[in-house]
């Protein structure tokens, strides 16, 4: 289970639920498949941002080097997955990202469009990193949880960034009441959620 300082530095509301590393541990394949489309979909998403508001230039300074990251650790990813003889295989849904979808305000002015996506893909890369730290603490091949600590201290770099930019367009007030009830939200899906042992989220 995630332990009290992790909790408090990616404030989620939530733990994983401890049988998902167990689980996550004997079905390794499926979670590395899931994990590629992961940063995928991150590097996507962070893309999608600067297109859509590239009149933000702190948004388009802060996002083009998140893009690169995202898009070598899909590259890592991959890596791995040749090194045991695995394949990509067709995408799958996000369950995950598809409920956290539904807690998107839409409307309002351009700059608090930006803050929903911006505390939405912060709450990504919390959990996500939540998730690599179990794999970093838990699983038992050891160039595996070598792998899951440097992306889990990545991820956490990309929590933060996000979580600031959002300050950089908001108010703090506006951004950390909306935070807080994002999380809440959040927590609410993953008791919902169905604990999987092919998905990272």
């Amino acid at each position: 289970m995630i332990d009290e300082q992790a909790k408090q530095v990616l404030g989620l509301a939530l733990p994983t639920d401890p049988r998902w590393v167990n689980i996550a541990e004997k079905n390794i394949e499926e979670i590395l498949i899931d994990h590629a489309y992961c940063e995928q979909k991150a590097a996507s998403s962070c893309i999608s941002m600067i297109i859509q508001f590239p009149d933000r230039e702190k948004l388009v300074e802060v996002m083009t080097p998140v893009v690169a990251e995202e898009w070598t650790h899909f590259e890592r990813v991959m890596d791995e997955m040749k090194k045991r003889g695995y394949a990509l295989g067709p995408s799958r849904p996000d369950e995950y990202v598809k409920a956290l979808s539904k807690v998107e305000r839409k409307g309002g002015s351009r700059d608090q469009q930006l803050m929903e996506k911006l505390l939405l893909n912060a709450l990504i890369e919390a959990r996500s990193c939540e998730r690599f730290r179990l794999l970093w603490k838990h699983i038992q091949d050891e160039e595996l949880s070598k792998f899951y600590y440097e992306l889990m201290v990545s991820e956490a770099g990309h929590y933060k960034s996000f979580l600031q930019l959002a300050k950089e367009y908001m108010p703090e007030t506006v951004v950390m009441k909306r935070w807080k009830e994002i999380l809440e939200q959040e927590a609410e899906i993953m008791k919902n959620l169905e604990v999987r042992s092919d998905r990272i989220h």
